[in-house]
C-alpha cells in the first residue's frame, strides 16, 4: 500500500514537473507593434514620462519607480473590461531611445513569469517602430491563454496608438 502511493506521488511530481517545463519551454506571446511619425527619441520620452500615464494611457493608468535596471517599480494595469491590477516587475532593461523591459511573477517563479517589454526601432525618415511584446511561462499560463488575448493583447493596441498619437503631437 504505502509502495503504491510512493510511486503514485512519483508520477503525479514527474508529470507536474513535465508540465511546468513544458510551459516555460512553450511560452504565450502576446506581441503588437505600430509605426510612428517620430523619432525613436521622441517615443522614449512618452514612454518613460510615467508620471502623465493617468492622462493618457489607456492600459498602464499608473506606473512609478525609478527607471534603473534592476529596481522594482509599481505599474496599475487597465484590461478591455476596466479591472485594475497592480503588479511590481523588476526592471530588466533601460535604454533610452531603444528599450524598456521587465518580469513580473505572479507567486514563485514558474508559477506565472510576465516579461514585458517595449523596444523602439529606428525607420527611415525621423520615424520609428514601436513593438510591445510580452512573454508569459508558467505553469498557470495555459489557463489564462484566452483571457489575456481577450483582456491584455487589446490593450497594447491602445497603448500603442496612444503613444503613437502622443509623440507626433510632441506630448
Amino acid at each position: 500500500m504505502m509502495r503504491r502511493l510512493l510511486v503514485g506521488l512519483g508520477v503525479f511530481v514527474l508529470l507536474l514537473i513535465g508540465y511546468t517545463t513544458y510551459t516555460i519551454v512553450r511560452p504565450t506571446v502576446l506581441r503588437t507593434e505600430v509605426e510612428i511619425d517620430a523619432s525613436p527619441d521622441q517615443v522614449w520620452t512618452v514612454l518613460a514620462d510615467r508620471e502623465h500615464y493617468p492622462a493618457w494611457n489607456p492600459f498602464i493608468v499608473a506606473s512609478t519607480g525609478d527607471l534603473i535596471v534592476g529596481a522594482t517599480i509599481t505599474n496599475v494595469l487597465r484590461d478591455t473590461k476596466g479591472a485594475e491590477t497592480t503588479f511590481t516587475p523588476k526592471l530588466l532593461a533601460v535604454q533610452p531611445g531603444r528599450e524598456l523591459r521587465w518580469i513580473g511573477r505572479i507567486g514563485f517563479g514558474g508559477v506565472f513569469d510576465g516579461e514585458h517589454a517595449f523596444r523602439i526601432e529606428a525607420l527611415p525618415n525621423g520615424r520609428s517602430k514601436l513593438i510591445q511584446e510580452e512573454i508569459f511561462r508558467g505553469a498557470a499560463v495555459p489557463f489564462t491563454a484566452g483571457m489575456l488575448r481577450d483582456t491584455i493583447e487589446p490593450q497594447f493596441h491602445a497603448m500603442n496608438q496612444a503613444i503613437a498619437t502622443r509623440a507626433v503631437q510632441g506630448r
